[in-house]
């Protein structure tokens, strides 16, 4: 059954009406199909900033609207089924016109928006969630709906700079949107480019942990595997993936720490700051191990990330 409030979302109507509420329920629907949102309790993670950038280039083709996602996440709580969920003690900043300043503080005041039950359960279910689908796509954008199943250029796109462009390459492209976007565009790009590393380094490395080589599989689609930075993205402004490793949550910690590094040789090397009692668990069963490469060797990490990481991370003594 299609919500009867989703036919009657609250949008600014010039232009045949802004498309952001409508595009932010589809992505909340297709993060549902891929089982990567399982609660009605709506997280503000980078893989829905994402989703929601992707279905915007196939379905929107005029340029009078900018997709913004941090606008709908907040102004969403003008419907009866969503309501915004601060941080204890947290107060939503805003603008003098009453609207959201940025994605950043969106996540800084915002611990997720709760969807109304009903309408989540309606979701979870994959016949009416086809249904609830079909009907947004037909009401809101008609011309374009045909669209929405086509592979997306900017996911493509994004996942050809990653695995194939120079670092030197990839910088130039970040400083050029530096200078091209507002403060606000370059934090959702930002965070689209951070979605796409976490998802293609994993996905390199077979879903296996390079240094542990554990791999988990789950009929839920939990990611057990993490997308580690070996030069910290806030200093290299890299997201290529010679500058990443597929880790275990807690290697991922343990090498961000300084605790664990990989020499030239891509072979362990444990901290002697580490002491450690012995269990199934313990860091020193790593040292000396040669981790796990993906197939291809262009993906292999970067030998100067890597002497990067030895110099400037690794706890030596």
């Amino acid at each position: 059954m299609y919500p009867f409030f989703f036919s009657k979302l609250s949008r600014n109507p010039v232009q045949g009406g802004a498309p952001h509420k409508p595009i932010l329920l589809l992505a909340i629907m297709e993060l549902v199909r891929r089982d990567e949102i399982r609660s009605n309790r709506i997280a503000i993670t980078e893989e829905l900033v994402l989703e929601f950038k992707s279905i915007w280039s196939k379905l929107v083709v005029s340029s009078y609207y900018q997709p913004n996602f941090a606008f709908p996440f907040f102004h969403m709580k003008t419907e009866p089924f969503w309501e915004l969920i601060t941080y204890p003690g947290m107060t939503i900043p805003l603008t003098s016109s009453n609207s959201i300043r940025s994605l950043k503080a969106l996540k800084d005041s915002v611990a997720f928006a709760e969807l109304d039950s009903l309408v989540f359960s309606q979701i979870l279910d994959p016949v009416q969630l086809a249904v609830m689908e079909e009907a947004l796509l037909d009401q809101y954008f008609p011309e374009t709906k045909n669209r929405f199943t086509y592979p997306s250029v900017l996911v493509s796109e994004l996942e050809d700079q990653i695995l194939r462009e120079a670092p030197v390459v990839y910088r130039k492209r970040i400083d050029v949107l530096k200078k091209t976007l507002t403060k606000e565009e370059l934090e959702e790009e930002i965070a689209i480019r951070g979605a796409m590393f976490k998802r293609s380094i994993p996905k390199i490395y077979g879903y296996q942990c390079a240094i542990s080589e554990m791999r988990v599989q789950s009929s839920t689609n939990v990611q057990m595997i993490d997308a580690c930075h070996i030069v910290p993205f806030a200093l290299s402004e890299n997201d290529t993936i010679t500058n990443g490793i597929a880790l275990s949550p807690t290697l991922h910690r343990a090498y961000d720490r300084g605790l664990i590094t990989i020499t030239e040789e891509y072979r362990v090397k444990i901290s002697p700051a580490v002491s450690e009692n012995q269990s199934p668990y313990s860091l020193d069963q790593f040292e000396g191990k040669e981790i796990l490469l993906p197939q291809n060797p262009d993906y292999y990490p970067s030998i100067e990330n890597l002497r990067w990481h030895q110099r400037e991370c690794f706890v030596a003594s």
